[in-house]
């Protein structure tokens, strides 16, 4: 009884691949593609498809329409590298882990209306994606979360477009100081920046960072300039934030030309020598 089950479980799906690769090749033919390199476009969407075949042999495909479906997963997207489009909203997705980092030259990712709960997960995922400018989360258990669109624009900074909605410069601005308070500070006090006193060791006040900022110590004997075949943090942040505090000061002086004797002046003798007077300005 129980190999007639599993028998039975086999041939159930092998028959549903089979229509999800009908659904592929109708598309296809539709499309009019005999080539497969020459697929740039594949729309899939509300087919009722749970799975769909490896995509790998599409290397060229660019704008995937899969949304409105009952998609689990997205192992079928493994070598599908020159996607810049991709539409996955209105599935049963509660994973995307290992699934999507690959896809560097993602521009639009639509996620809306699926079941992802692990806020954390789902945006490392994302984080190689350096040219994504809109991205849809909304409709999903993690935007629940309540620093929710701070953390994604703080993780993701070249989204330009969450969840319909531009991206503010104050949005950015208090995500840096909510999840980098050390930097906020910094960038709050150099060039023609206000200068801030808070000291760098205050407790961030967000449910997701609950330890105090890190104070930054400069290791003995790594001051800059001596540090050549070794690095003396563990954390580059840290070093590019040190140097940062370190250097940020600019310094303008002058002088009065006017009371410095000229070289013929000073052989002939004919002016006094006063004390030179120098004004200098600090820029931090």
């Amino acid at each position: 009884m129980i190999l007639k089950c599993h028998v039975h479980k086999v041939k159930l799906h092998k028959i549903k691949l089979q229509l999800h690769c009908k659904a592929v090749e109708k598309q296809l033919k539709i499309c009019g593609f005999k080539r497969n390199v020459d697929v740039l476009v594949l729309y899939l969407a509300g087919q009722g498809l749970r799975s769909i075949p490896s995509l790998s042999r599409f290397h060229r495909l660019r704008y995937l329409w899969i949304n409105n479906n009952k998609i689990e997963d997205l192992t079928f997207l493994i070598n599908n590298y020159c996607l810049t489009e991709l539409y996955l909203n209105n599935n049963e997705l509660t994973d995307v882990s290992g699934a999507l980092k690959h896809l560097c030259a993602l521009q639009i990712l639509l996620l809306h209306n699926n079941q992802l709960k692990k806020l954390g997960k789902t945006v490392k995922e994302l984080k190689g994606m350096i040219s994504l400018q809109t991205l849809n989360l909304f409709h999903n258990p993690l935007a629940q979360d309540p620093d929710y669109r701070l953390y994604v624009i703080y993780s993701l900074p070249s989204v330009q477009l969450l969840d319909r909605k531009s991206v503010t410069q104050r949005e950015r601005e208090s995500a840096l100081h909510l999840y980098n308070r050390e930097r906020s500070c910094v960038m709050q006090s150099i060039a023609f920046g206000k200068r801030v006193n808070t000291p760098l060791g205050t407790t961030v006040g967000s449910s997701r960072c609950t330890q105090p900022a890190r104070r930054l110590m400069m290791p003995s004997g790594c001051e800059f300039g001596n540090h050549t075949n070794r690095v003396p943090f563990e954390n580059p942040e840290d070093a590019i934030l040190l140097r940062a505090m370190t250097r940020s000061l600019t310094e303008f002086s002058s002088v009065d030309w006017n009371k410095v004797a000229t070289c013929q002046e000073r052989q002939l003798g004919n002016k006094a020598e006063e004390p030179h007077e120098k004004l200098t300005v600090q820029f931090r």
